[in-house]
Order: structure tokens, then sequence, then C-alpha cells
């Protein structure tokens, strides 16, 4: 069994020597586009360039290090018969879940005037937190989106979901469709996203959106740039439809230094960190279905191309 990892990763040999020792009768090799062709079996990529599939076209399956595919869909000979595998969670939900679950906490526990009573040496008590004044909407019920819903149900908050299908998730109102999409975001002061990006979620979160959260609003968005419109974001901040939003993740990474969310102090910018890819768990999860192809069982975690998820 050939496998290729290919990835532009400082130190391969980190995830290869993973790899070896998940599956220690495989032969691994790091990707060099100046290489032959190797008839490898299985790649395991991120952002992989349309070169591999150009030199190898016996791949059985290809392993996408990362939950999020719009990058690998973006590969424009990605051959459509070729079952593309995404990362299910492996370490990633629990991170999202607590990084989303501070920023609302922050929020509605207004811990940021209470950081400023402490700079001015005041001692000053705040009306205890109301948590129905503080009604959350998670926008994508997949692994990732359930984990923060129930996360945050666990904390009595009001949590509302919604998808493009149906989904039963213990304390969580789900919504589904388009058809209740207006329904959900009349409910929602807190929004959510993180939702993969497909040409139907492309600047879904615009004007139009944002106009139809409660009053006082809060965006949260984990799930990629695109999904939101900047200066739509802008304009409703301006106006005090959106009083604070959390964004870790822009339509150009790094976020340029001219962009005006730098000076805006309703924003608060991260990098890209709310969640990262774990090493071991991710390639303990990638080997095992490596495995369990090699012996003719199913997997999951097969992307549909079509959809983009």
């Amino acid at each position: 069994m050939k496998i290729l990892f290919v990835a532009k990763a400082p130190k391969p040999e980190r995830w290869t020597n993973l790899i070896q020792a998940c599956l220690p009768d495989a032969e691994i090799r790091v990707w060099d586009p100046d290489m032959p062709v190797w008839h490898a079996d299985y790649a395991i990529v991120w952002q992989p360039p349309a070169a591999l599939f150009e030199k190898e076209r016996g791949l059985k399956a290809i392993f996408n290090l990362g939950a999020g595919i719009d990058a690998l869909l973006k590969v424009p000979n990605l051959p459509s018969e070729l079952p593309v595998v995404r990362l299910e969670d492996a370490g990633m939900s629990v991170q999202m879940a607590e990084y989303v679950a501070y920023h609302v906490i922050e929020t509605s526990r207004e811990m940021k005037g209470f950081r400023q009573q402490e700079a001015a040496g005041e001692w000053k008590l705040r009306r205890p937190i109301q948590r129905s004044e503080w009604p959350i909407g998670v926008l994508g019920l997949g692994h990732i989106g359930q984990r923060v819903a129930r996360t945050l149900a666990a904390l009595d908050y009001p949590v509302y979901g919604w998808a493009r299908s149906a989904h039963a998730i213990e304390g969580v109102t789900s919504f589904a469709g388009d058809a209740q999409l207006d329904a959900f975001l009349s409910e929602t002061r807190v929004l959510i996203n993180t939702l993969p990006l497909t040409d139907a979620t492309r600047d879904l979160i615009d004007y139009t959106l944002l106009s139809k959260l409660k009053p006082q609003a809060c965006v949260i968005n984990v799930g990629r740039g695109e999904h939101l419109v900047d200066d739509d974001l802008c304009r409703s901040i301006a106006e005090g439809q959106v009083s604070r939003a959390v964004l870790d993740v822009f339509r150009q990474e790094p976020l340029p230094a001219e962009h005006p969310f730098w000076s805006m102090s309703e924003v608060t910018i991260t990098p890209h960190i709310s969640a990262r890819t774990l090493r071991e768990t991710t390639i303990d999860q990638i080997a095992g279905k490596i495995q369990a192809l090699e012996a003719g069982e199913p997997i999951t975690g097969i992307i549909d191309i079509a959809r983009g998820y």
C-alpha cells in the first residue's frame, strides 16, 4: 500500500512518522512536484496542487486534513468519481465549542465592563444575567455545530439550530431549509456560524440576514470568511443592529492591515485558531479508515462533491 502526504507542512516528518507508526506495512512518501508517477493508493492532503491528480490517476481515495473541504473542491481537475474523505471531529469540535462558549459568556456576562472597572479601581455590581435575553442560533448542525449547540444548551441558554435538513438535538430547537431560515433568525440574538462553505452558503451573512436578527445582536463566525459580507457587517454595527462580532475566519488571511475590522472596538479578531488540527488524533482517524477500506469495509466522512460537504 502506497500513501502520499501532500501538504505544505514545515516538518512533514511529524506527520509521516505518525502515519508509518499507524500503518507499518505501508510505503509513505512526501509529495514532490518533480517526482515521477508513483501509483499511490491513497493521498492525505491539504490544499493539494492540480498536478497531483494529473500524475496519480489510480488513487482509491483522498483524505483531507480538516473538516472544511472548500479549498480542495477548488482544484479544477479533482476527479468527480474519487472518494473524498473529510476529517470528522478529531478533537476539533470540543475546541470550537470551548471558543464559542468563551465568547458567549464574555458577552452575556459583560466581562469587558468588569475589566474596565478593574482598570479604574471601581467596585460595582451589575444586573445578573438573564439567559432568556441571550437566545443563541447555530448556523450549521454538523459535528461541530451540534457540539457547540449542546454545550451552550447545557449552560441553560435558549439554543436554536438551523441546517438544510432537520436534526433532533436534545435541548435545541431545530429549524430546517430555506423556508424556516427567517423564523430561525427572528429567534436569534447570538448568531454562531459553523456552516461549510458552498455556493449556497457563500455571502449568506449579509445585511438582509443581519437585519432579521434580534436587536443588539452578536455574530460569531467560525465557519469561513466567505460566509460573511464584511461591508454589510460594518454597516450593521454602525447602525446599531449588531453590537459585537467575534471573527476567527476571513476572506483573506492574514487579515490585511488596512481592513476596517482592526479599528472597530465592537469586533474581536483571532487568527483562525478556534479549532486546530490535532496531529495524533487526525492520523489515528485517517489510518483507521484506510485499514477499513483495505478490508472492504464501509467508512464514514465521504463527502458529496456536488453538494460541497
